[in-house]
C-alpha cells in the first residue's frame, strides 16, 4: 500500500469515528416509565442504550381498589424526553396506567412516547351489525387524548396491530409509529440449519397482506378457511410445503385454534417440520399449554413457537418450556425511542 493511500484510509477511518462520535451524542436522553406487568422489558430495554434511564411510579392502592399512585421525580423530568411502557393487558389494568399517561406529558417534559407494543383491542375493528361495538376504536380515542407536551403531539409506538386500517383510527393530537416484529423472526431464521428449506405460510389472506412484502426472501404457503356448515374448515389455498421447514406467520394468537389446523394440513401435504412466529402471544386461560411438549415419546406438532415480549404475562407463564421461545423486542423499542 502506498504512503498517499495509507494516509486516505487512515483520513477515511478517522472520519468514520467521528461521525459515530457525533451520531452518539446526537441521540436524545429518555427518561423511560413503566407499569409493573413491563418492569423486565423495560430493564432490558434500558440495558439497550445508555441514552435510556429507568424512573419508577409507586402503584398502590386505596382501600375501596383505586388507584393510589405517585410518579418518582417528577420535578426532575422537566424539559427531559420522557417515555411510558404500557400493557394493556386487561381492562382492571387499563385505568391506572392512563391515569399516570394523562399526566405524564403535563409535567412540562420535553416530549412524550407512549409504548404499547401490543394493542389489545385490535381484532375487534369492525361492525357486522347494527349494535356491535367496535372497541378497536374506543382504544384509539382513549389514547388520541393524551394531551400534548411542551414538544408537540405524543408519539405511540404500537407493534403489529391487527388491521391496517387501524392507523385512521387514531385522531391528529397523537402520531402513532408502527412498528413490526418480523426483523426479529427472519434473524432467528437464519440461525437454523437448512435455511434453504425454510418457507412461510401464512394462515389466512389476511396474514398475507400483513406479512409478505417483508418476508419476501422466502417462498410462501398460504392457507384459507372455508366455511362448511357451521364449521370453518382449514384448507391449503396455494404453494407446495412438501418437504420443507414450514413457519406459520401471523400477528397474534389467542386459543390456537388456527395455527393447530394450519400444522395438520401443512404436514398432511408432506411438510417436515412446521413451526409458528406470532408477535402477540395473547394466550388466554393459558391456552399455550395445548403446544407445550409434553414428553410422552410422540412427535411433537410443532418444532419451534416464536413469540415477542409483546404480552409480558404470557412471557412470565411459560418460561422456557418447548417449543416456545422469546424474541425480545427491546432493541427495537430503544431503537425507536430516538426516533
Amino acid at each position: 500500500m502506498s504512503e498517499n493511500a495509507a494516509n486516505n484510509k487512515s483520513i477515511m477511518e478517522t472520519k468514520i469515528c467521528k461521525d459515530a462520535i457525533v451520531s452518539e451524542l446526537q441521540k436524545k436522553k429518555v427518561h423511560l416509565f413503566y407499569c409493573l406487568e413491563c418492569e423486565e422489558l423495560a430493564r432490558n430495554i434500558a440495558s439497550e442504550s445508555d441514552h435510556i434511564t429507568l424512573q419508577s411510579i409507586n402503584w398502590r392502592s386505596f382501600a375501596d381498589g383505586f388507584p393510589n399512585l405517585f410518579i418518582n421525580n417528577a420535578h426532575g423530568i422537566r424539559g427531559q424526553h420522557v417515555a411510558f411502557l404500557a400493557s394493556f393487558s386487561s381492562p382492571a389494568v387499563i385505568f391506572e396506567q392512563i391515569s399516570v399517561i394523562y399526566l405524564l406529558p403535563r409535567l412540562f417534559v420535553a416530549s412524550f412516547t407512549l409504548v404499547l407494543p401490543f394493542f389489545p383491542t385490535g381484532s375487534f375493528e369492525r361492525m357486522e351489525e347494527e349494535g356491535e361495538v367496535a372497541t378497536a376504536v374506543t382504544m384509539a380515542r382513549i389514547v388520541s387524548n393524551i394531551p400534548i407536551s411542551r414538544g408537540g403531539p405524543t408519539s405511540v409506538i404500537i407493534y403489529d396491530i391487527h388491521a391496517l386500517q387501524e392507523r385512521f383510527y387514531f385522531a391528529d393530537q397523537v402520531l402513532p409509529l408502527f412498528e413490526t416484529g418480523i426483523p426479529l423472526l427472519t434473524k432467528r431464521l437464519q440461525q437454523l440449519p437448512e435455511t434453504e428449506k425454510v418457507i412461510v405460510a401464512f394462515p389466512d389472506d389476511g396474514a398475507w397482506k400483513r406479512f409478505h412484502k417483508l418476508l419476501d426472501q422466502y417462498p410462501t404457503v398460504v392457507c384459507t378457511k372455508v366455511r362448511e356448515g357451521d364449521k370453518r374448515i382449514v384448507r391449503l389455498k396455494e404453494g407446495n410445503p412438501a418437504g420443507c421447514h414450514v413457519v406459520i406467520v401471523d400477528d397474534l394468537v389467542q386459543s390456537g385454534g388456527t395455527l393447530i389446523e394450519c400444522q395438520k394440513v401443512l404436514a398432511a401435504h408432506g411438510a417436515a417440520k412446521v413451526s409458528a412466529y406470532v408477535t402477540h402471544g395473547v394466550f388466554p386461560k393459558s391456552s399455550w399449554e395445548r403446544f407445550t411438549h409434553k414428553n410422552n415419546g410422540l412427535e411433537e406438532a410443532f418444532a419451534y413457537f416464536w413469540i415477542t415480549d409483546s404480552c409480558p404475562q404470557t412471557v412470565k407463564a411459560i418460561g422456557n418450556k418447548a417449543p416456545f421461545e422469546v424474541l425480545s423486542l427491546a432493541g427495537s423499542i430503544a431503537d425507536a425511542l430516538q426516533i
